[in-house]
């Protein structure tokens, strides 16, 4: 028998089937659980580590009754305590070190230099090396010598040798050819180029300047080839003409009457003086040998009578490069230079005419040597003898305290065998070549220039 349902039954019916539907919402919540809340970061060191106790906290014990809240802490945050059966912090491993923490509010302030102040080196002590060459009094170079033999003296103080070796090193010379020579001397050094490239080594590089009014480079650095090639550019260049010309005078533009010419009087030109700017030509070689490889010996080798006038650099500037750089000047003099009369009373200045030979004032200071040969067969010959001698040179070092600065220090290196020429840098500037160097030292202050540092 059929019985019509109650309004009881219909909603009975609902609410069962609500009830399905939430406990089918929760069991999908459960399946994809969402995640948790942030949780603020606490910036209060842990509490386990070292914290210096505050001066109201040193009579207390760890094992009060009542402990108060620790001061590195905040307000409302509990302390942490390690979990049951957790292994309590040890001791820091040998060798390391604690990280401790400081009270809020004594951390000092940021510098302004901020992270770079953090990392910056500061390097107290410089390596300064000393090529040295030893002779005997006939002019041989003297081998088999040991570090015992040397010793070496910074401004008058003994120092201690930490580097030795008496093994070849590469050359890189910057080659300078005075083209202002009489056109008879030039030809004759032009004719012994080809003797110039057995002179240096495979593994050496070189540069070519040649310098008369101005300063040209021929060649950048390379090898013998690319010298060779250069050479051959310039063997066929002719030198200043034979005879002196006139440079003024009353007579310089020929006779005149109330400051006007005469009338089919002659004219007599007055050419410019000749420049001789070798100043300017060892400053660009010395500029171009500061950023060789410092694995290199570093060398300038001149072929000149050492004349200098009308250059913009004076000769203390130029040393002062040569120093910092530490560039060994080496020549070969020719024309007058090789005279022997002339050579004694040329190296002399002569006011508003420059020097008529600078040479032997270059390199007696860098530690380098001079041969004057007039012959072609001698010019040849001493090739050979200037890249032998640059190359196998003693090169002693040592560690210096001194911070660099602008002031010249004086190196003095003496052989414990008697009867032995030393040949050796006077002097260094600790001053780095790329920082600006200040002007040389004046008159007034001759105790710390350099020998022979005079304009």
């Amino acid at each position: 028998m059929f019985r019509r349902p109650s309004s009881f039954d219909s909603r009975g019916a609902l609410l069962t089937a609500v009830f399905y539907l939430l406990a089918a919402t929760c069991a999908i919540c459960q399946q994809q659980k969402l995640p948790d809340a942030p949780i603020p970061q606490n910036n209060a060191p842990a509490p386990n580590v070292n914290v210096p106790p505050s001066p109201g906290d040193q009579g207390s014990s760890s094992s009060n009754a009542n402990p108060e809240q620790p001061a590195n802490t905040r307000a409302g945050e509990q302390q942490q305590q390690p979990a049951p059966g957790a292994t309590p912090p040890g001791p820091p491993p040998p060798g390391s070190q604690e990280i401790k923490t400081v009270p809020p509010g004594s951390v000092p302030p940021s510098t302004p230099n901020g992270p770079d102040q953090l990392f910056s080196l500061v390097k107290n002590v410089s390596f300064v090396s000393v090529p040295v060459t030893v002779k005997d009094p006939d002019g041989k170079m003297v081998d088999g010598l040991l570090a015992k033999d040397f010793s070496i003296y910074e401004d008058g103080a003994l120092q201690k040798l930490t580097f030795f070796t008496s093994d070849p090193f590469p050359l890189s010379a910057a080659l300078i050819i005075d083209q202002g020579l009489p056109d008879p001397a030039l030809r004759k050094v032009n004719q012994t180029f080809s003797a110039l490239g057995g002179a240096f080594a495979p593994f050496d590089e070189i540069s070519v300047y040649t310098y008369g009014n101005t300063v040209n480079m021929r060649q950048n650095f390379g090898n013998t080839t690319r010298m060779e090639l250069a050479l051959h550019r310039i063997s066929d260049d002719t030198g200043a003409n034979a005879g002196a010309s006139v440079v003024g005078g009353p007579f310089g533009s020929g006779p005149d009457t109330n400051s006007k010419p005469v009338p089919g009087g002659s004219q007599v030109i007055t050419p410019r003086p000749e420049f001789h700017v070798l100043n300017d030509a060892i400053l660009m070689a010395a500029e171009d040998l500061a950023h060789r490889s410092p694995a290199s010996r570093k060398i300038i080798f001149v072929i000149s009578d050492g004349q200098e006038y009308g250059s913009r650099a004076s000769y203390a500037q130029v040393l002062k490069v040569l120093l910092t750089d530490g560039i060994a000047v080496y020549a070969i003099g020719v024309n007058t230079a090789a005279m022997p009369l002339y050579s004694k009373v040329a190296k002399a200045r002569i006011p508003g005419f420059g020097y008529s030979n600078i040479l032997p004032r270059y390199v007696n200071a860098t530690g380098g040597d001079v041969l004057d040969e007039f012959s072609k067969e001698s010019i040849e010959s001493a090739y050979q003898r200037i890249t032998m001698e640059a190359r196998n040179q003693y090169t002693l070092g040592y560690n210096t305290t001194q911070r660099p600065s602008s002031n010249y220090r004086d190196i003095e290196v003496r052989v414990k065998r008697p009867g032995l020429q030393v040949f050796a840098k006077h002097g260094y500037y600790p001053l780095p070549p790329e920082r600006p160097a200040p002007p040389p030292p004046s008159d007034t202050g001759a105790a710390a220039q350099p020998p022979g540092s005079s304009n």
